[in-house]
């Protein structure tokens, strides 16, 4: 890539010159925690069980791209997530969840210009469902806590649900969604837009014709073509238009 440049105060851009077309763009892929929202869900969660601190550390360094399998991170971190109950996910997402500046804007935007939009997240369909109805989003693709029957009803097993298209959403398959995706609408990647914050987004980034890190990690602001370090999700608007 070329040399990176800041065009505004906190907006950095690399390998192309603005302004682009939002028109022609047919798809834009968000992660979820800590993009198109304001916290990370299982750090969260974790809290109810007084673990969030320890959480917190493993999906630190999954994030910065330090741990290198992340199926075996999200096993670690909903193990700690045993005997948290639904109720207090609920309380987690009236009490803590927000959506990141900028995000309603912008996913208003793209839909206004004819894009689809796909939430990908290594985060849970508690979470995700609910985003999806709010923003009207097309399609989604996360992971899915198992909950105890029985005497423990609404209660976590410290465990994930396998689905029909396989265990976790991790990286690998962040890219594969985007590319099926793309597929199904009949359109190429490199008319898709990607944005994320973590190292496990950089494989779908890597597919998409225009790759957008939200203030990230390191590795993930170096990579990607707009890195938004200030301001909120609709800053976007400012290089594709």
């Amino acid at each position: 890539m070329t040399k990176a440049s800041e065009i505004s105060p906190g907006l950095v851009i690399q390998g192309f010159t603005p302004p682009l077309a939002l028109k022609d763009f047919k798809l834009i892929a968000f992660d979820m925690d800590s993009t198109l929202i304001n916290i990370e869900c299982v750090d969260e969660i974790a809290d109810a069980a007084d673990r969030k601190a320890e959480v917190s550390a493993i999906t630190e360094a999954a994030m910065r791209g330090e741990i290198t399998d992340f199926k075996e991170s999200l096993r670690r971190r909903v193990a700690m997530l045993r005997g948290v109950t639904v109720a207090d996910m609920e309380r987690v997402y009236v009490e803590r969840l927000q959506l990141n500046p900028g995000a309603a804007e912008l996913v208003a935007a793209c839909k206004a210009a004819g894009l689809k939009v796909l939430l990908v997240s290594g985060g849970f369909t508690f979470f995700t469902d609910r985003i999806r109805d709010r923003l009207s989003v097309d399609f989604t693709r996360s992971n899915v806590l198992e909950i105890e029957s029985g005497p423990n009803c609404g209660q976590l097993t410290g465990r994930m649900v396998n689905q029909p298209w396989g265990d976790i959403c991790d990286g690998a398959e962040k890219r594969k969604m985007l590319l099926e995706t793309c597929a199904q609408l009949g359109i190429s990647p490199k008319q898709a837009i990607a944005m994320g914050d973590g190292a496990n987004d950089l494989p779908m980034m890597g597919e998409a014709g225009l790759s957008v890190a939200y203030h990230a990690k390191p590795k993930v602001r170096e990579q990607a073509m707009v890195a938004i370090n200030q301001g909120g999700l609709d800053r976007l608007l400012e290089v594709v238009r």
